[in-house]
């Protein structure tokens, strides 16, 4: 589930190349704070991959809320009392 859903935030990310030593440059426009840089196009899909990946640690972590992608949800644990 988490692998698909990084895989749909890279395939909807915003790339460009900007005046920079890592010109290729990403963004996940729906998730706050998500970008990254590289030398190349895959290098820079490989570092969003992994700037996505911390953001959901961290947001699950906090029991921030994540957007659905591409009809991909991922839903906090909910621990219940007993």
């Amino acid at each position: 589930m988490i692998a698909d859903y990084i895989q749909a935030a890279l395939d909807v990310a915003h790339y460009e190349i900007i005046d920079n030593p890592e010109p290729y440059y990403g963004e996940v426009t729906a998730l706050p704070g998500v970008y990254a840089t590289g030398e190349t196009l895959e290098a820079c899909r490989n570092s969003l991959s992994e700037v996505i990946e911390g953001w959901l640690i961290i947001s699950l972590k906090k029991n921030l809320p994540i957007p659905p992608i591409e009809g991909i949800s991922i839903e906090p644990y909910q621990q219940t009392a007993v």
